[in-house]
């Protein structure tokens, strides 16, 4: 999430790498309304946007059941000191990374969410179809 193309644009180039789905937003708006209805392993989210800022879009997320787990790294061009990188882990981040940064840091970061995702949705099936499987059991034993 940054309202500036040009870094959009970058992102895409530093996580193609990783041969994932990314999703561009432009707002804090924009995102919000992309986590109606799709899930995501991790957001970047750019911390100076016009209109909604990258804390209350962080707060929006985090208030939303479906949504209030899923990791934001903050990004910054902005460092204020310690106090706005407490602002952004008190918002819910995982991370807060000032620009400019290593493309190959944030990659490496990025890969852990998905890695994590990946397995969290993975144990989420395992579950299912062994509660299909206990379901089966009881049926043939009932």
């Amino acid at each position: 999430v940054d309202d500036r193309p040009e870094n959009l644009l970058a992102l895409e180039a530093i996580l193609s790498a990783l041969d994932q789905t990314l999703v561009r937003a432009s707002s804090g708006e924009e995102a919000l309304k992309a986590l109606l209805t799709d899930d995501f392993a991790v957001i970047l989210l750019d911390v100076q946007m016009p209109g909604m800022d990258g804390f209350e879009t962080a707060a929006h997320i985090k208030r939303r059941e479906r949504t209030r787990d899923i990791p934001i790294i903050f990004l910054t061009a902005i460092n204020h000191g310690p106090h706005h990188t407490f602002r952004g882990y008190a918002a819910g981040a995982v991370d807060y990374i000032s620009k400019p940064f290593d493309p190959w840091v944030l990659r490496a970061k990025v890969s852990v969410f998905v890695e994590l995702y990946m397995k969290n949705c993975q144990l989420r099936e395992q579950a299912a179809l062994l509660r299909l499987q206990l379901e089966g059991v009881v049926q043939l034993l009932g």
